[in-house]
């Protein structure tokens, strides 16, 4: 267990600093609470291409790994990947990734800049 929190302790550092690139390397990693933190620390990069390697995260097994995703997605306001997280919002058969992802529609809906 030390493993992992060491894990997500350095992604949340990855995020601060931007590094996309070695989020990317993570996001395919076989631990659900990893993946999760990828897609949290990819809310904090607010890039096109950070919302397009969330796309692939809305789409885990894992409802963590989706509401995540889908919260990062609200953050970053990645319109790009609105239809995704539609999907999530009114088809995903878990009801908090639902909610979550029905709050991240709110954020990309009303963002005004």
């Amino acid at each position: 267990m030390a493993r992992i929190e060491r894990v997500v302790e350095k992604i949340d550092k990855l995020g601060k600093k931007q590094n996309l690139g070695a989020l990317v390397k993570m996001k395919d990693d076989p631990d659900d609470e990893v993946r999760v933190a990828v897609a949290l620390a990819l809310g904090q990069i607010k890039t096109y291409d950070s919302g397009m390697q969330l796309i692939p995260l809305l789409r885990d097994s894992a409802p963590a790994v989706r509401a995540a995703a889908a919260e990062s997605v609200g953050l970053i306001n990645a319109k790009h990947c609105e239809e995704y997280v539609k999907k999530l919002a009114y088809a995903d058969s878990d009801p908090s990734v639902r909610q979550t992802a029905r709050e991240a529609l709110d954020k990309i809906r009303t963002r005004v800049i």
